[in-house]
């Protein structure tokens, strides 16, 4: 089973259609594209030249709507049209932005989970960490990508070497090469 796959698991889905006001398929279907668009998001900022210090800030405060703003910027909608693109009917591009920021801190604290190897769990990795999230995120967005950031996001994706053949990263990988795209990155 991937990272991608435990990841998704992790995800309390009925709680997120619950507040969005659709049917769990709806949500999960809307989860299973604003993930990869996370990861993908996050893989380009490890590898700009940003230190990552307003996405790990706004990670350390569980500030969802600053995670997407310090991920995608002012193409945040391009993001989420191109997301809604590769889903099933009835997964928006509003949706998407919608389910975001409710994931972002989710996606960020498994992350943070497998850059530490497995220790702690991810809500004691998000909340009460002090500055530890900010601290790991900010070093690993921090420039190269190359190290543990780059091939956790990688091989979550599809890519890299721990590539998954099949499951959910195959999905990953063609999203990832349409956000790639749109960030300006390398995918």
């Amino acid at each position: 089973m991937s990272d991608l796959d435990d990841l998704l698991k992790t995800i309390p889905v009925g709680d997120i259609a619950s507040q969005l006001g659709v049917d769990e398929a709806t949500a999960g279907a809307a989860v299973a594209q604003a993930v990869p668009t996370l990861l993908a998001g996050l893989q380009a900022k490890a590898e700009s030249d940003d230190s990552g210090d307003d996405v790990a800030q706004a990670a350390d405060a569980g500030d969802g709507d600053a995670v997407i703003k310090g991920l995608f910027g002012d193409k945040t909608d391009d993001v989420a049209h191109a997301a809604a693109g590769q889903a099933p009917e009835g997964v928006s591009s509003d949706l998407i932005k919608k389910v975001m920021p409710m994931l972002a801190p989710l996606v960020i604290a498994f992350v943070t989970q497998k850059l530490l190897g497995g220790k702690g769990g991810a809500q004691q990795q998000a909340g009460g960490a002090g500055g530890a999230l900010g601290q790991i995120l900010g070093g690993a967005l921090g420039g190269n990508a190359g190290g543990g950031l780059g091939s956790i996001l990688g091989g979550m994706l599809g890519g890299g070497a721990q590539q998954q053949s099949g499951g959910a990263g195959g999905a990953g990988g063609a999203l990832g090469s349409i956000l790639g795209g749109l960030l300006g990155g390398k995918k």
